[in-house]
């Protein structure tokens, strides 16, 4: 493509290709968006095209980055970082150009996910105004960062990657913004699976003139980490994504029927010939996300969950098979499966490693094994050992001060993301009720008879 030829040449004379991969607000310029720029020249009063967005976004000042300082200049061709203001649609990640059809650049994939969340509100309620913008602009400059509102309860809350990274993002709101706030204790994120099969389930819609039946069971662990790596999309051909599904394991039948997916969980279709279903595959979708996005056990998000549509009855008039009657049909279905298919809790685990002098290093091992964690390895290096382990997220909590006291402050450590685990069996039913009673729901785990009541 023209755009293709003039980044392999750098051409400042080609268009516009400038990939952004950090945002920072500054307190005078406001939002600042910094990237390379692969081909064209960026100057002011230039409008763009960001991806994702119809409408374009006029450059107000640029300028390129030398060390820390941020020097402004009247134009920036190919081969710099530039950092430019004006780019109000800009995300992390985003590509943007003068050209709207341009093919945007892959998608910047983290490693961690946020695993602990935090509640935040205004101490003084005359600053909500403020929290809500000063929120926002944090959740643009750190892609790792989650934040939501909670429409029940209007909160706002803050997910990160565990304690220390909502800490320091706090600290830095309340020091470098001028907002106080209130936050709530933090709380682990956990996510819903299923370890077994169960159906076909039978989905019923209001009017009972429709019926959906779905068999359910765990996602192939490389089908995952594929989906998770960004690897299947259902924006690829057919036949490339079946070639990617074969390879992690997947059936043949099985890679051919998907029809959509939802984080780490697939919907395929393993019906055939059935009459208006085509039509009415949106909604079925649409009733899938619904139910994985809050998960039957703990209103969680679900994950690694595979759901075959196996049977369907549509009502011939279209007026009969409506959302309202396709969405609850489909969303008790799935609710009720993965309350059949022999339901798992995850939990967030971190890689931990810790460096402590050797006559350090039973105080450091105890707490490590003291918070249900595994020591992975264990390295020497002159008179320090390096320990590697794994510990659940939810026994992190005061971790810092703990490991300081137990090696009478010898010990640096550092953690990452090292993806979700099964709860253990002996934990799930304390668990599930401290998670539903702090959502103010019944202490008790739902049966799946509850979900399959015809409204």
């Amino acid at each position: 493509s023209p755009v293709g030829k003039a980044m392999a040449t750098c051409d400042p004379k080609g268009p516009v290709a400038f990939m952004i991969n950090k945002i920072k607000v500054d307190p005078h310029a406001g939002e600042v968006a910094t990237g390379r720029l692969f081909s064209g020249t960026l100057h002011r009063g230039m409008e763009l095209y960001v991806s994702g967005v119809v409408n374009t976004n006029r450059i107000q000042q640029t300028g390129i980055v030398m060390g820390a300082e941020r020097v402004e200049v009247e134009e920036i061709p190919a081969g710099n970082i530039a950092a430019v203001t004006g780019l109000r649609d800009a995300i992390v990640g985003s590509t943007v150009s003068s050209e709207q059809s341009m093919t945007p650049f892959e998608q910047i994939k983290h490693v961690s996910e946020p695993v602990m969340t935090v509640a935040v509100e205004a101490k003084n309620t005359r600053d909500l105004p403020k929290v809500v913008e000063v929120l926002r602009q944090i959740a643009k400059e750190d892609p790792t960062l989650q934040v939501t509102i909670n429409e029940e309860t209007g909160e706002h809350l803050m997910a990160g990657m565990g304690e220390l990274h909502l800490d320091v993002t706090v600290t830095r709101l309340q020091r470098d913004r001028g907002v106080e706030l209130k936050t709530s204790p933090p709380i682990v994120v956990y996510r819903e699976s299923v370890g077994g099969r169960a159906g076909p389930v039978e989905g019923k819609s209001p009017n009972h003139h429709n019926r959906f039946y779905i068999e359910f069971e765990p996602l192939e662990l490389g089908v995952i980490e594929a989906l998770k790596e960004g690897k299947i999309s259902m924006k690829m051909e057919e036949v490339e994504r079946r070639k990617v599904l074969l390879d992690k394991g997947m059936e043949k039948d099985e890679a051919k029927s998907i029809v959509g997916y939802f984080g780490t969980n697939v919907l395929l279709n393993m019906t055939k010939g059935i009459q208006y279903l085509r039509e009415t595959m949106e909604l079925i979708l649409e009733g899938f996300e619904e139910a994985l996005k809050n998960g039957p056990i703990c209103r969680e998000p679900a994950q690694g969950i595979k759901a075959k549509l196996v049977d369907v009855k549509l009502h011939e008039d279209a007026v009969h098979r409506g959302p309202a009657q396709v969405i609850p049909a489909v969303r008790q279905a799935v609710q009720a499966g993965i309350l059949m298919a022999d339901p798992v809790l995850l939990e967030p685990f971190q890689n931990v490693y810790i460096q402590v002098p050797q006559d350090q290093m039973g105080g450091a091992m105890s707490e490590i094994q003291g918070r249900r964690g595994v020591i992975l390895n264990m390295d020497s290096q002159g008179d320090m050992i390096i320990l590697k382990s794994k510990m659940p997220v939810a026994q992190m909590f005061g971790f810092s001060g703990a490991i300081r006291s137990a090696t009478e402050g010898r010990a640096l450590w550092s953690s990452e993301f090292a993806g979700f685990e099964p709860l253990p069996a002996n934990l799930l039913q304390d668990t599930v009720k401290q998670i539903r009673t702090r959502k103010g729901l019944k202490p008790e785990m739902p049966k799946p008879s509850d979900y399959l009541k015809v409204v």
